[in-house]
C-alpha cells in the first residue's frame, strides 16, 4: 500500500526540480535546452511554441500550477493504486 501523501508529495517535488532545472537550462543554454526538450517529443519543434516574453512571473505561476496538478494527480493515483492492490 502506497501513503497517498508521501506518494502524492514526492511526485510534485521531483515534477517541480525538474521543471526548476528546465528553466535553468533556457537561461543559462538556450541551444541545449531546445534540443533537450524537443528530444522528449521525438525531436518535433516543440519548444518553438514556448512564448517569447515568458516573464519570471509566468514561471513562477507556471511552476506553482505544475506542482498542484502533479500534487493531485499523484494522490489520485496512490489511491487507484492501493485499491487496485486489495
Amino acid at each position: 500500500m502506497f501513503n497517498k501523501n508521501a506518494f502524492a508529495n514526492s511526485i510534485a517535488v521531483v515534477t517541480g526540480l525538474i521543471y526548476i532545472l528546465f528553466y535553468v537550462i533556457d537561461l543559462i543554454a538556450p541551444a541545449v535546452f531546445e534540443f533537450i526538450f524537443n528530444a522528449q517529443f521525438l525531436g518535433a519543434k516543440v519548444a518553438s511554441l514556448i512564448p517569447a516574453s515568458f516573464s519570471f512571473g509566468d514561471f513562477i505561476s507556471t511552476l506553482v500550477i505544475v506542482i498542484i496538478t502533479t500534487w493531485i494527480m499523484g494522490y489520485v493515483w496512490a489511491w487507484f493504486y492501493n485499491r487496485f492492490a486489495k
